[in-house]
């Protein structure tokens, strides 16, 4: 289908991180700050529930799939990779301006090194189709997962969010797109821009899981392990009850009714009692480590604790 691909420069995304720089007003609170609603949303350990949502909806864009194949060790380094890449993006959005403008060049010349070609026909996709990291469609695209899960998940927590919030979201979030060079003509401005363009790539052949996709899939919820582990059910239990039924079908997660509905009313039972739960509490380790930097107080220990914890329950999940 493209026999061309497009490729964020080096001199484009340092435009981008200019401009960028322009907007912000406080480079200590970083490109969004504590008032945004983007920490507020995406600041708590909630939306770890949509790792697995957000993993396979990248993965079902072949170009990124064939990019994570033959370009990472997410097949048996899970937690490694799951280490470096948050990393990246909390500083990024959690970080003061220069830290984030640090992780934004880190990742883009990492990116640089990642390319080839789609070895089989998928999809849209020819054999042979080049691919690029720095590709804007391709980024646009993991993006847009990355902001879509983060309402999937607070939507089945505190129910339908008001429009104008999640209107502000997406313009916030641009900023976070901006660190990776996605030219802004390409970005949605409203949530319902944002949705569009989700329902016009999830009900195109653009999206389709290549056989190196479903195998990740496979390893990310465990079932690459002998065993699969307990928590890797249920992880899997969550991601096909969360992704469009296409896609978890195609990915071949187990799903059925009792399954969905078991989610559901877990969904439903805990959201009252976790949104009673401190902030301090629910917090990821970066907002509150970000939190605490901005009134002048050191790391605290439940943070460092937290993130312990959750790169331990990768392994559990994953089995690795």
């Amino acid at each position: 289908m493209m026999e061309k691909v497009a490729i964020v420069t080096r001199e484009q995304h340092e435009a981008a991180l200019a401009a960028l720089v322009r907007e912000v007003r406080d480079p200590h609170e970083g490109i969004l700050g504590p008032r945004s609603v983007a920490w507020r949303i995406g600041g708590d350990l909630a939306v770890f529930l949509g790792g697995g949502r957000a993993a396979l909806l990248q993965l079902a864009h072949p170009m990124v799939a064939y990019a994570v194949d033959q370009h990472s060790k997410t097949r048996s380094d899970v937690v490694g990779r799951f280490q470096r890449t948050f990393r990246n993006v909390f500083a990024m959005v959690f970080g003061e301006l220069d830290d984030a403008l640090a992780a934004a060049r880190r990742v883009h010349t990492v990116h640089t090194r990642i390319h080839g070609e789609i070895p089989h026909a998928i999809g849209a996709w020819r054999a042979h189709t080049p691919y690029h990291a720095n590709d804007p469609d391709a980024l646009r695209w993991v993006h847009a997962t990355l902001v879509d899960t983060t309402i999937a998940v607070r939507e089945r927590l505190d129910g339908a969010l008001p429009t104008a919030l999640k209107d502000t979201y997406i313009v916030e979030m641009n900023r976070f797109a901006a660190l990776f060079g996605i030219p802004r003509d390409l970005l949605a401005d409203s949530w319902a821009a944002h949705h569009a363009y989700m329902q016009q790539m999830l009900g195109s052949n653009l999206i389709a899981v290549a056989p190196v996709a479903r195998e990740m899939a496979m390893v990310l919820v465990g079932r690459g392990a002998a065993t699969q582990p307990p928590l890797g059910r249920v992880v899997e239990a969550l991601t096909a009850t969360l992704l469009p039924e296409r896609l978890a079908h195609d990915f071949g997660l187990a799903s059925s009714r009792l399954s969905n509905a078991a989610v559901r009313i877990a969904f439903a039972t805990s959201a009252p009692i976790y949104r009673r739960l401190p902030a301090a509490v629910v917090a990821i380790p970066a907002r509150s480590l970000a939190t605490r930097r901005l009134i002048g107080q050191p790391p605290s220990r439940l943070a460092a604790w937290t993130e312990r914890q959750l790169f331990g329950l990768t392994r559990q999940v994953t089995g690795s």
